[in-house]
């Protein structure tokens, strides 16, 4: 599931890759928008923000709205350069250590949110989340030739609309057809996904503060570490 990219990728493989991320991926920006009133994933929504308060000229406000906006960005770059560092090296595992990186980041945030004061943790928490974001987003893209973009709810939506255009509007090449059903099901089932995943972290939010980052981060790490020791027992065996 993250070892495979671009066309060697299978569509059962990008369905599975893209429910289990991007429901974490809802869960994550739910908890966070329940906990401190602001999305870490929706850059479409933290931009409108920025708009916002730029017309008002709250200039804090436009601040931490780009600050939100620069983190996911660099998140996105991180994760970006250390794909192409990783597959110049022939790193074959070196999405799932995205997804590790990941995975360590949340749980860290968790621990900084439990530890420090609630005045001084929001902006901390928001940015490195929406840090975290960005770097999945990156990965899942980067990995199936942005086919699975488990944050990028807005592209998904179009893709959603485009696709139904497509199949209603009586498509008679076949394998057309099935390309575009194949892709409208990946899409579905991840914006149902990131909604199952929101509803389930704002739940769980609320039962147990940042202990629902922690989770979140051990689900990444059951998603990544198989992938990574998959990788290196086929090395052992020289396949």
């Amino acid at each position: 599931m993250l070892i495979h990219s671009g066309k060697d990728r299978s569509a059962a493989i990008d369905l599975r890759l893209a429910v289990l991320l991007s429901s974490i991926a809802g869960a994550v920006n739910a908890a966070g928008f329940r906990a401190m009133g602001f999305f870490s994933a929706n850059m479409t929504g933290n931009v409108s923000v920025l708009a916002e308060h730029l017309a008002a000229w709250q200039i804090s406000l436009v601040l931490f709205a780009a600050g939100l906006v620069a983190a996911f960005i660099g998140g996105a770059f991180v994760s970006a350069l250390l794909i192409e560092l990783g597959q110049k090296r022939r790193i074959r595992s070196i999405f799932a250590y995205s997804i590790v990186l990941e995975a360590v980041l949340i749980c860290a945030l968790a621990l900084v949110d439990i530890a420090l004061p609630e005045t001084q943790r929001g902006p901390m928490i928001l940015a490195g989340l929406s840090f975290c974001m960005g770097l999945q987003n990156a990965a899942t893209t980067r990995i199936s030739d942005a086919r699975v973009r488990t944050t990028h709810l807005s592209g998904i939506a179009t893709d959603i609309g485009i696709e139904l255009a497509v199949l209603l509007g009586g498509a008679r090449d076949t394998d057309t057809r099935s390309v575009v059903l194949s892709r409208f099901w990946l899409h579905g089932a991840t914006l149902i996904a990131f909604i199952g995943g929101g509803v389930l972290g704002v739940l769980v939010y609320a039962l147990i503060g940042p202990g629902a980052y922690i989770l979140a981060g051990v689900a990444l790490l059951a998603i990544a570490i198989p992938e990574v020791r998959r990788v290196r027992s086929r090395a052992t065996r020289g396949v």
